[in-house]
C-alpha cells in the first residue's frame, strides 16, 4: 500500500528578529488590500474588480492547499457565482453527478448493513423556481482554482517570493497574489492602513519585510486569523465542540464500489472495530476525506500515522482496500463562535469568512456565509472609495452581517446536535464519550499515569462500540431494536443532519444597515426556533429579491433571464423595478432624478404581465422593459405589494427600499430619505 507524509507547519511569531540581509521596508500602495487566498478573499477581489476597485491579495502559504476542505456550495453562493463569469456554470460541470451525492449513508460498514439513508434532493428542487441555480458538491481547492483562473482571465497574477524579490521597489501590486507573503503588523493612519508584510520563502534565502499602504484592509486569512489577533478582536461561542483527525486519501477501488453499491456524499460507520465519518468529495476520482474522533492527551498524532490510518479505513469498509493512498493527516478541533466585532481601526479594517466566524461543519454555512461576506462587502467598499459614500457605509457591514453569522452558528450546532442523536440512538451519545474523556483528564483519573489512562480510554471505547456490532445488530434483542426503531424515526421525521437549507440560504433578511424599512412588521430571525426547509418570498427591505423568469421586451430574441440578472456585477448600479402604469412612472422619474442628486446610478425595470401588447419601436432610454413568464402568481403577488408599488435593489441583490402603495406628492421626499439612510448621507 501506498504511504504518505504528515506535514506540520510551525508559524513563526511576528516579534522576531530579522537575519543581517534583510531589506528595509519599502512602502507600496494598494487602494484595497486582503489577507487570505482562500475562496473569500479570492471571491471578494474578484467582486471588487468587476466594479473597477483595484485590490492585492496576500497568502503566507508558498502554495495553495490541496485539501478538499469544504465542499458544499448553497444555493445563494451559486447565484453569486453565476455572475462571475460563468464560474456557476464551471462548477456544475466539474462536479460529480447528482445521482453520486444526493444521500447521506448511515451503516455498520462501507460493505456492510445499511441501517439508514436520507435523500437530501426533493424532486421540487428540480424546477428551480426560488432560485436560477441548484446546490453544488465540489471540493475547496477545486473552486480555488475556478477562482484562481477567472482571476487571471481579469488580469490577476499569481507572484511568488523569488519574482517579487526580483520586481523589488518597481511597485505595482495592484491584481497580485502575493504568495509566501504573511501579514505581521497593522497601523492605522489618518487615512488608511499601513500594513507590514514579511515575505516568506520555506526557511531558505533571502526574507524581506514590506510595508503597504491601503485605504482598506480586509482579515479574510481563516480561522486562525493575523489579521483580526493583530487589531485585537477577540471570539465568543462555543469551544472545543469535538475534536476530530481528518484523513484525505484516495482509492478508485473503494470509489468504484460505492458508485456500484451506495452511492452518496456523506457515510456515517458505526462498528465494533470503530467509528468515522466518511466524505465522498468525488467518487468517480476516488477522492474521500474520513473524520475520526480524536481524544488528546490520551491519543496523540503518532496514533494516527499513515500506517494506522490504513487500518483504520480497512475496519470502516469492511475489507482491505489494496490501493489506498493516504494524502493528508491533520487533527482540528471544531468550534461555534463569532468575532465580538467585525471592523478596527476606524472601520478601515475589516474581517469576513472564517476570521469573522466559525462553525461547526453540519450544513456548510462556514464558507457560504464567507462568500456572502465578501458580496455584502465589495459593493460597499466600492460605494467608498468611488465617492458615493462615506467611510461610514462600511459599518453596515458588521450591522448586516454578524447577526446572519450569530443565526448560521445557532443553526449549524442544532444541525450538529442532530448528526450527533443517530450514534446516541444506537447507544454511542458522543456526551457519554466526552465525559469519561473529561474524567480522565480531571481530578483522579489526571493523576494515573498517561499508558494508563490511554488504555482505559480506549478499553471504555470498544466496549461501547460491541452495541454496534454486526452480531448485536442482526439479532432480536428488545433493546437492539428499539434503538433501530429510533434510528428510522429519527432518519424519517428529518430529524437527523440536514444538507440543504433555503429558507436560511436565500431567505435571511438584514433588519438593519444599508436599506429602509417601509415601516411593515418586523420578522426578527432569532423567533425561528427550529429549521423549516420552505423558502418563502419577500420583498421587505433586507430581504434578497425575490427570482422569478423574465422575458426580455427590448430586443427581438425574447431571452429569459431572472429578476436576479437586472442587477449587474460590473456597475455599482441601484434598480428600480415598477408595474407598466402611469403613477409608477411618474414615480421612477422622480427616483432617477433624485438618484441624481447623489450621484447614484438608478435604472429602472417595467415588469409586464404575461402576453402583454408591447410596442419594441418605442423603447425608453434608461428603461428595461420584461414580460413576466410564469402566469400562475404575478410579481407584485409573489412580493406582497399592489402594483402602484415599487421596489428599489442594492447592488448585491437585496432589497435596499421599497413603497408597497402609491406615494403622494412627498414622493421625493421620501425617497430622498431612502437614499440618505442606504448611502450614510446626512447632508439631504
Amino acid at each position: 500500500m501506498a504511504g504518505g507524509l504528515l506535514f506540520f507547519s510551525v508559524r513563526i511569531a511576528c516579534g522576531r528578529r530579522f537575519s543581517s540581509g534583510v531589506s528595509p521596508p519599502a512602502v507600496e500602495r494598494v487602494p484595497v488590500l486582503i489577507v487570505g487566498a482562500g475562496p473569500v478573499g479570492l471571491a471578494l477581489s474578484f467582486f471588487l474588480a468587476k466594479l473597477g476597485i483595484k485590490s492585492a491579495v496576500l497568502e503566507k502559504s508558498l502554495t495553495f492547499s490541496q485539501h478538499p476542505q469544504a465542499h458544499f456550495i448553497n444555493n445563494r453562493s451559486m447565484e453569486l457565482f453565476r455572475k462571475l463569469d460563468g464560474l456557476a456554470e464551471d462548477i456544475e460541470r466539474l462536479q460529480p453527478p447528482l445521482d453520486h451525492w444526493r444521500k447521506f449513508i448511515y451503516c455498520t460498514s462501507l460493505s456492510g448493513t445499511v441501517l439508514g439513508s436520507v435523500d437530501h434532493i426533493k424532486p421540487q428542487d428540480f424546477e428551480r423556481t426560488t432560485s436560477p441555480t441548484f446546490v453544488a458538491h465540489l471540493s475547496q481547492y477545486k473552486l480555488t482554482r475556478l477562482l484562481l483562473k477567472k482571476l487571471e482571465n481579469n488580469g490577476f497574477c499569481v507572484t511568488e517570493n523569488e519574482e517579487l524579490s526580483r520586481n523589488e521597489g518597481s511597485g505595482g501590486l495592484e491584481k497580485r497574489i502575493l504568495m509566501g507573503q504573511e501579514c505581521v503588523s497593522v497601523r492605522s493612519l489618518p487615512a488608511g492602513v499601513e500594513v507590514g508584510m514579511l515575505s516568506r520563502d520555506g526557511g531558505f534565502g533571502k526574507e524581506m519585510q514590506r510595508k503597504i499602504h491601503c485605504e482598506i484592509l480586509v482579515g479574510a486569512d481563516g480561522a486562525r486569523s493575523s489579521v483580526r489577533r493583530l487589531v485585537g478582536i477577540k471570539m465568543e461561542g462555543e469551544r472545543d465542540l469535538q475534536k476530530l483527525v481528518s484523513v484525505h486519501f484516495l482509492s478508485r477501488d473503494l470509489g468504484r464500489y460505492l458508485l456500484e453499491e451506495r452511492p452518496g456524499m456523506l457515510f456515517f460507520i458505526f462498528n465494533s472495530n470503530g467509528i468515522g465519518v466518511l466524505v465522498a468529495h468525488d467518487l468517480s476520482q476516488g477522492e474521500f476525506v474520513l473524520q475520526v474522533p480524536f481524544y488528546p492527551p490520551q491519543q496523540g498524532l503518532e496514533d494516527f500515522s499513515p500506517r494506522v490510518c490504513e487500518g483504520i479505513i480497512d475496519k470502516l469498509v469492511g475489507w482491505k482496500v489494496e490501493d489506498v493512498e493516504i494524502v493528508d493527516i491533520k487533527p482540528w478541533v471544531m468550534h461555534a463562535e463569532v468575532a465580538k466585532r467585525f471592523s478596527a481601526c476606524n472601520g478601515r479594517v475589516v474581517i469576513a469568512g472564517d476570521a469573522a466566524h466559525r462553525f461547526p461543519p453540519a450544513g456548510g454555512f462556514g464558507m457560504n456565509t464567507g462568500i456572502q461576506d465578501a458580496h455584502n462587502l465589495a459593493w460597499k467598499i466600492a460605494a467608498f472609495l468611488g465617492g458615493l459614500s462615506p467611510l461610514s457605509i462600511l459599518e453596515t457591514y458588521e450591522t448586516e452581517r454578524r447577526p446572519i453569522a450569530l443565526f448560521n452558528t445557532k443553526l449549524s450546532v442544532q444541525n450538529f446536535r442532530a448528526a450527533m442523536s443517530i450514534p446516541a440512538a444506537l447507544g454511542l451519545d458522543p456526551a457519554i464519550a466526552n465525559t469519561v474523556h473529561s474524567a480522565l483528564n480531571s481530578g483522579v483519573g489526571s493523576l494515573l499515569p498517561s499508558a494508563m489512562q490511554k488504555t482505559i480510554l480506549e478499553g471504555i471505547f470498544a466496549i461501547g462500540r460491541v452495541q454496534v456490532s454486526d452480531f448485536l445488530l442482526k439479532g432480536k434483542n428488545p433493546l437492539v431494536s428499539s434503538r433501530l426503531a429510533k434510528l428510522r424515526s429519527i432518519l424519517d421525521e428529518g430529524k437527523s443532519l440536514q444538507l440543504q437549507f433555503p429558507a436560511e440560504d436565500i431567505g435571511f433578511r438584514y433588519k438593519e444597515g444599508a436599506l429602509a424599512n417601509d415601516g411593515d412588521l418586523e420578522k426578527t430571525l432569532e423567533n425561528r426556533e427550529e429549521h423549516r426547509r420552505d423558502y418563502v418570498p419577500s420583498s421587505e427591505p433586507g430581504s434578497r429579491m425575490p427570482h422569478m423568469p423574465l422575458r426580455l421586451l427590448n430586443c427581438s430574441k425574447g431571452d429569459i433571464i431572472s429578476t436576479l440578472d437586472l442587477i449587474p456585477v460590473d456597475k455599482l448600479e441601484f434598480v428600480l423595478i415598477i408595474a407598466p402604469v402611469k403613477g409608477s412612472y411618474i414615480l421612477a422619474e422622480t427616483a432617477r432624478t433624485v438618484a441624481q442628486e447623489f450621484g447614484a446610478i438608478l435604472s429602472v425595470s417595467v415588469i409586464w404581465p404575461p402576453g402583454c401588447f408591447f410596442d419594441m419601436s418605442k423603447p425608453r432610454d434608461g428603461y428595461l422593459d420584461l414580460e413576466q413568464v410564469m402566469p400562475s402568481l404575478s410579481w407584485w403577488e409573489t412580493c406582497g405589494i399592489s402594483q402602484d408599488g415599487a421596489i428599489m435593489v442594492r447592488p448585491d441583490d437585496h432589497v435596499a427600499w421599497r413603497t408597497t402603495c402609491a406615494l403622494g406628492d412627498d414622493a421625493a421626499d421620501q425617497i430622498r430619505r431612502a437614499f440618505s439612510k442606504i448611502l450614510g448621507i446626512t447632508r439631504f
